[in-house]
């Protein structure tokens, strides 16, 4: 059974006092339930992210995982961002945005901007949420909603449709612009369930990042820092990416979507695997290298010996930029912008992510809670694979680390 969630919030004053309300229907419009509360002081954003939750919990109450529900709001900022489209810039509503995408990996959810006057229920419940904190009171459905199909228990509506239904993907690329599109956004988010694995079982939707280093260069043979400059594949780098390629077109790993760094060794080494998949690569700015400025292409012994004051500040403290570079710390948050941003945008399937030292070991370092200083005890060879698995409830889970046994 197909199910809309028409989601709202408001806030009087901006903040000021706010409210969300939710409303789930069934396709012909009969309204199967009702969720609406006061938040206090908080933004419109705020408030219009909480009322997406609550209609996702909603329909995860009535029909459980792996139903299929579109989504319609008329925050175009809330959906892009969903969407994936639009990057969240405020970092107030990060959270919240996590928090829909784990419900919403349990769905199969369709993104859809409607006009405002076609939201007037969820305003609705939203107002007399507000009116009702306004008096002291609470607020209580008034609505008498009776389904007019039966609704059927999570396990088996989640059965039924992941047997019937085939996966789909987004097709919108990502935007790094929040500017309001000219049409209504429809984009298709999440796939059909992939379980997890793990000794606590397989309980729960889960995203896999494959995690990819490029193949040799001149620079990695060299021992040369290699940063935001663009050196091709050696010949042996081609082949590793070929052995790479090889392995992760099997069956064991089923990849949905391939995503590189921008720069040229990353995007050679994920179009061999493209080629034998028959998938497209798509390119993140997130992903690329750590800029090493003055130090690109320099040895580390030409490092200590023309900048030892910088080098040692640099190896003591991950704030510390190279000169005309950029720290770990800084590269930190573009790489964290770029995982969140693969897990808003693929959840539940299997993402190869071509990319290089510094970002994959980033994606580890979070994935254990690893302090900054871990990016010193971790290695990785070229044309290695890591992977980690993120679960719906949080928490993310290291299956692999520097993998090469397609190498041998």
């Amino acid at each position: 059974m197909n199910l809309v969630i028409e989601a709202d919030g408001g806030s009087r004053g901006n903040p000021g006092p706010a409210g969300y309300g939710a409303v789930v229907k069934d396709p012909g419009g009969q309204v199967l339930a009702e969720a609406a509360d006061s938040l206090g002081v908080a933004t419109n954003n705020v408030a219009e992210y909480q009322g997406l939750i609550a209609g996702l919990r909603s329909v995860l109450a009535l029909a459980g995982e792996g139903a299929t529900v579109e989504v319609r709001m008329d925050s175009k900022l809330v959906i892009e961002q969903m969407a994936g489209r639009w990057k969240i810039k405020n970092e107030g509503l990060r959270p919240l945005a996590l928090e829909a995408a784990d419900l919403a990996r349990r769905l199969r959810v369709s993104w859809k901007w409607i006009p405002r006057e076609r939201n007037r229920d969820a305003d609705r419940l939203a107002n007399e949420a507000m009116d009702a904190a306004a008096r002291g009171a609470k607020w209580q459905s008034t609505a008498s909603a009776e389904p007019s199909a039966p609704i059927l228990p999570a396990a088996s509506a989640a059965a039924s449709i992941a047997a019937s239904a085939a996966p789909f993907a987004s097709s919108a690329p990502f935007a790094s612009s929040d500017s309001e599109p000219e049409h209504s956004a429809e984009a298709t988010l999440v796939t059909a369930p992939r379980r997890g694995s793990g000794w606590m079982g397989a309980a729960r939707t889960a995203t896999t990042l494959l995690l990819l280093r490029h193949g040799e260069t001149p620079f990695s043979v060299e021992r040369r820092f290699s940063g935001t400059g663009d050196p091709e594949l050696t010949p042996k780098g081609v082949a590793q990416a070929e052995a790479a390629a090889a392995r992760l077109s099997g069956k064991t790993y089923e990849i949905d979507v391939i995503v590189t760094s921008p720069l040229r060794r990353a995007r050679q080494t994920g179009e061999a695997v493209a080629s034998r998949t028959g998938l497209k690569t798509t390119a993140d700015e997130g992903l690329r290298e750590v800029d090493f400025g003055e130090w690109e292409g320099h040895t580390f012994t030409e490092i200590q010996r023309h900048w030892p004051d910088e080098l040692a500040a640099w190896l003591a403290d991950p704030s510390v930029a190279p000169p005309g570079g950029e720290s770990f710390e800084q590269a930190a948050i573009r790489v964290e912008e770029a995982r969140d941003r693969l897990l808003l945008e693929h959840g539940g399937k299997t993402v190869l992510v071509v990319s290089h030292v510094t970002p994959i070991k980033l994606f580890l370092r979070f994935a254990l809670l690893a302090p900054p200083a871990a990016l010193y005890r971790m290695h990785l060879d070229v044309a290695s694979l890591s992977s980690v698995d993120y679960f719906p409830d949080g928490p993310a889970l290291v299956t692999s680390l520097n993998d090469t046994a397609h190498l041998r």
